[in-house]
């Protein structure tokens, strides 16, 4: 049996290496597919993006996590979760085929019924694979949920250009995601070797619900919340705009996710299995919360020093309008893996109700004052949206205080040499390059500039995470 620190080191590995990969698709699809489509079949979808994932969250009920908290999970319990998801999400999706135009009528948009019946599909068949989705997490493996994501990923992205480059416009879209989670529900079920079966009991469903309704509640809070931009800007303005701000919020969201993902397969049932040992629990998140800054600060605010050349030279000229909202979201990006670490640090001690009180409470503030600034444009709501979430970390830190004991200025002391060098790093390289007409010459200017300027800086403070990730790198080992 392998130690939890091997299944650690296993899991980062596997996780960066995988989501280095899915990211690298993404960049690679998202290019093709925003230059063959518009700004209005970006938007079309993505007045439709709060309903899926608001009923993908319903029909998830925080069950993975349940299951994984749970001391001794058997097979009833993971066939109890998998009828009860697959039956509500049937319901659900029956609801939303019914209601879709209603939808329609809201945004003042015909073609989004057909559009909606056919995208609401998407959760339905990912209910199908929550249950096999359990096994693999609880059993932190990751590389088999590395192999899943990156094959469905290709898979979906080439039958998304090919319908996109026939004609399709925003329908290649939705059946991209649609081949998406076709691919990687039954991918799942394959390398979990599990499979449901009848009669069914489900009775261990009430003793999960009580820790997962909590997460059904907060997830569907954050949803709303990180998607608020998408109907507000849909209900006061055309397509167009929810087209630029869907694409720069793609981008934003490839960034952070790519290193809040590194974290997904492992941090969970990591301080699930270090409930009982505070200080050695401490020790990780800590451990964990440098790794993340390490990471988060250059790369995001690095894409934000970018972000102009990067929309124009890889998506073209009429996506210019997003690179301002997209220098904001990266800001927001910036700091976001560490809140979810913070988050997963409370699902990972049992504490459901802190997670999603603390979620509620960020998103009626945030909600409240996008509100209160919508009459002063959209840049403006933006800003103050960024300003909230940057500021609410110090609020996850309260609660992390009370549960292992994390000082703030320890916390301080973990993130703010890799904030302060990114910093002062990227006001250096666009200082430098304000000269630079050539877009090509002055994009790669900076990424060198930066990313070498940031290693040598390390390097010379002696940074000891900049070390064990050079060993991590080339051991696949991390030191516990």
């Amino acid at each position: 049996m392998e130690s939890l620190k091997e299944k650690t080191a296993k899991g980062l590995f596997w996780g960066g290496l995988s989501n280095g990969a899915q990211q690298l698709l993404n960049l690679v699809f998202g290019i093709f597919l925003a230059r063959l489509l518009t700004t209005e079949d970006y938007g079309m979808v993505g007045m439709l993006t709060i309903f899926s994932l608001i009923a993908s969250s319903l029909q998830e009920g925080g069950f993975i996590s349940a299951l994984n908290r749970k001391k001794n999970a058997t097979h009833k319990d993971y066939n109890a979760v998998f009828w009860t998801c697959s039956l509500f999400s049937l319901s659900i999706y029956l609801l939303l085929f019914f209601c879709a135009p209603l939808i329609a009528s809201f945004y003042e948009e015909p073609r989004l019924v057909p559009l909606a019946r056919y995208i609401f599909l998407g959760f339905f068949i990912t209910s199908l694979g929550i249950a096999p989705r359990a096994v693999l997490f609880r059993n932190m493996q990751v590389r088999q949920q590395s192999i899943v994501a990156f094959v469905s990923l290709l898979l979906s992205g080439i039958v998304g250009v090919t319908m996109a480059a026939c004609g399709f416009a925003y329908w290649g879209i939705a059946t991209q995601t649609l081949v998406y989670v076709s691919l990687f529900t039954s991918m799942t079920f394959y390398y979990a070797k599990w499979h449901p079966t009848l009669p069914v009991d489900f009775s261990p469903i009430r003793e999960m619900f009580g820790f997962s309704s909590k997460l059904i509640v907060t997830n569907i809070v954050i949803i709303v919340n990180t998607n608020v931009f998408s109907v507000i800007l849909g209900y006061m303005y055309k397509p167009s705009v929810v087209g630029n701000y869907t694409q720069a919020n793609k981008w934003n969201y490839m960034g952070w996710s790519l290193i809040s993902n590194m974290l997904n397969g492992i941090a969970q049932p990591v301080f699930a299995k270090t409930d009982e040992d505070k200080e050695r629990q401490k020790k990780i998140f800590r451990k964990l919360l440098r790794f993340t800054a390490f990471v988060s600060f250059p790369a995001m605010l690095g894409l934000a020093l970018v972000a102009r050349e990067f929309i124009v030279i890889l998506l073209g000229e009429k996506w210019l309008d997003s690179a301002v909202i997209l220098q904001w979201l990266c800001i927001m990006g910036a700091f976001y893996p560490i809140s979810y670490l913070f988050s997963h640090l409370m699902i990972g001690r049992g504490h459901s109700s802190t997670y999603m009180w603390c979620n509620i409470a960020l998103c009626i503030v945030q909600l409240g004052m996008v509100l209160l600034t919508a009459p002063y444009g959209m840049e403006r709501m933006i800003q103050v949206y960024v300003a909230i979430t940057v500021g609410w970390l110090l609020v996850w830190h309260y609660f992390a205080h009370q549960e292992i004991g994390l000082r703030l200025l320890e916390l301080l002391k973990d993130i703010s040499p890799y904030l302060l060098i990114s910093v002062v790093l990227i006001y250096i390289a666009h200082w430098l390059t304000q000269g630079i007409d050539n877009l090509y010459l002055c994009f790669g200017t900076k990424v060198l500039f930066v990313s070498t300027t940031y290693c040598l800086a390390l390097w010379l403070t002696g940074s000891t995470i900049f070390k064990e990730a050079l060993h991590f790198l080339t051991k696949h080992q991390i030191q516990a």
